[in-house]
């Protein structure tokens, strides 16, 4: 699954592909994508804010792409709103870690989902640099299913 998720984000978000993004791992809590330092430095030597920006937002977009695949749900997934708070410079390769929300925070979002068609999830995605925090993203993510698979209540 993880193989099919790197495809899609390279075939269907082109940056992705320019910005070095590899899947590193899915884990029961997280999942990590990676970004090489070499693809998005900054005049400083440092990763560039727009590249990490795009990195912490699509480790979130991955993970719910990853939740609805093992749900069996076809959906389409944008971000609504987010914010982002810069640490620390990173000098090296990036590692963009989103936590899964807790059990009950997902069952509401895919009883939403099923119900209304369209559900949020707020994430949290973090990028560490020498065991410190660096980056701390925070978006909320908008998940709509096609006409067809909205469950209408008798």
């Amino acid at each position: 699954m993880l193989e099919e998720l790197e495809r899609t984000l390279h075939e269907d978000i082109p940056i992705t592909t320019q910005l070095g993004i590899t899947v590193l791992r899915y884990e029961a809590d997280a999942l990590a994508l990676k970004a090489p330092l070499d693809a998005n430095i900054n005049h400083k030597g440092t990763a560039f804010a727009g590249s990490i920006y795009a990195v912490a937002t699509l480790a979130g977009w991955g993970l719910i792409w990853l939740l609805l695949k093992e749900a069996e749900i076809a959906a389409r997934i944008v971000i609504q709103e987010s914010s982002i708070r810069y640490r620390l410079p990173i000098t090296r390769d990036m590692v963009a870690t989103c936590t899964k929300p807790s059990p009950a925070r997902l069952e509401q979002f895919f009883v939403m989902l099923r119900r209304k068609g369209i559900a949020r999830l707020e994430l949290q995605t973090q990028i560490k640099e020498g065991g410190q925090t660096a980056v701390e993203f925070n978006g909320r993510y908008v998940a709509s299913l096609h006409k067809e698979h909205v469950y209408q209540e008798p």
